[in-house]
């Protein structure tokens, strides 16, 4: 079991959703039968949450590569939530956000939105799970949009962008969708979320926090390929950016690389329920103002040895010369008229 020191569950706690269904426990909890349910249509029903203090994340740099190529990277403090009922029946999970700096030039918004889910949480002591339990399934998409937030090449990016008349994407609605499914499973969008550290990769002492967490989880899911949007010039300019996007990232949403968490939860708090309709807008709103999070930064991608991840600059440079390539080509117009503003 993993205690938080001088923490304990707040009162109100009070089981039972695990009744009469040996098929969902521990050692195999098997989810089947229970329905997916939308991530945000039953807030008004959440009583108790297990706030996630320590994201770790990890993937490898080269997908097709070995081991040492593997990154760990903490994203930033309580960015993601459990919430369940006090019988424990999940209901909701709130999803990661980020945002992310390509040298300084390009801001991005980075979110794994979580579209649906099913579990449960049991706050008691389970033989099978040795301590406090989990399990969810969960379906996640991928989006990235810009920043208003940006540096020189990228204000001048975002005002072509804006008066081109296309959804290219500048706001969340449009952002760039990148699909995701269960490992080796391209036709299975849903992927488990259990108790436990990944049994599949070795975290080195600096990802892990099994003295302080409540309970830890893990979970797996394969990246697939960006959704298309029926419009040439933004499917174009998409994969442009999710190109620069990977190179800065180490790859972490190329297709067919997989993007694992260990999520380290605290113990058990109750649930604001307006608080949590509000915390992605809040989230978004902290990212795009002061490129940064509400509750304290997270860690800088390092491989196991603690080195830190390093982007090759000249791929990277490469990369954003083709989309400014993109802008020129398409809209070189619209970029003369924009000069002869400024």
């Amino acid at each position: 079991m993993y205690t938080l020191k001088n923490s304990i569950p707040v009162p109100g706690w009070k089981g039972g959703f695990l009744d009469g269904h040996p098929d969902w426990k521990y050692p195999n909890p098997q989810l089947g039968s229970l329905p997916m349910l939308d991530n945000l249509a039953n807030i008004n029903l959440l009583q108790r949450q297990m706030p996630v203090k320590w994201p770790e994340f990890s993937w490898k740099t080269q997908p097709d590569g070995g081991e040492s190529s593997r990154c760990f990277q903490m994203f930033a403090p309580y960015i993601s939530r459990l919430g369940y009922t006090d019988i424990g029946r999940v209901y909701s999970i709130i999803c990661p956000q980020q945002g992310v700096w390509i040298f300084d030039k390009i801001c991005l918004n980075v979110e794994v939105t979580v579209t649906g889910q099913r579990g449960w949480v049991n706050e008691q002591p389970d033989d099978q799970a040795k301590g406090p339990s989990l399990a969810a399934d969960m379906t996640v998409e991928g989006k990235i949009w810009f920043s208003p937030k940006q540096g020189i090449f990228g204000q001048l990016l975002w005002a072509v962008l804006e008066k081109s008349h296309h959804p290219f994407p500048l706001d969340k609605a449009n952002a760039i969708k990148v699909t995701t499914h269960c490992p080796q499973k391209p036709e299975q969008p849903i992927f488990p979320l259990r108790v436990g550290e990944s049994k599949k990769f070795k975290s080195p002492d600096f990802s892990r926090h099994e003295d302080m967490a409540w309970v830890v989880g893990n979970l797996d899911v394969e990246i697939g390929d960006i959704t298309k949007t029926n419009d040439p010039k933004v499917d174009e300019f998409n994969e442009l950016v999710m190109k620069a996007f990977n190179i800065a990232s180490g790859n972490m949403l190329a297709p067919g690389n997989i993007l694992s968490w260990n999520v380290w939860f605290e113990a058990p708090e109750l649930v604001n329920q307006q608080e949590w309709r509000t915390h992605a807008e809040r989230w978004r709103k902290s990212i795009d103002e002061h490129h940064g999070s509400p509750d304290g930064p997270g860690s800088k991608p390092r491989y196991f040895n603690g080195e830190e991840f390093s982007p090759l600059e000249n791929a990277l440079d490469e990369a954003i010369a083709d989309v400014f390539d993109f802008l020129k080509r398409h809209f070189k117009e619209l970029i003369d008229w924009l000069k002869k503003l400024a």
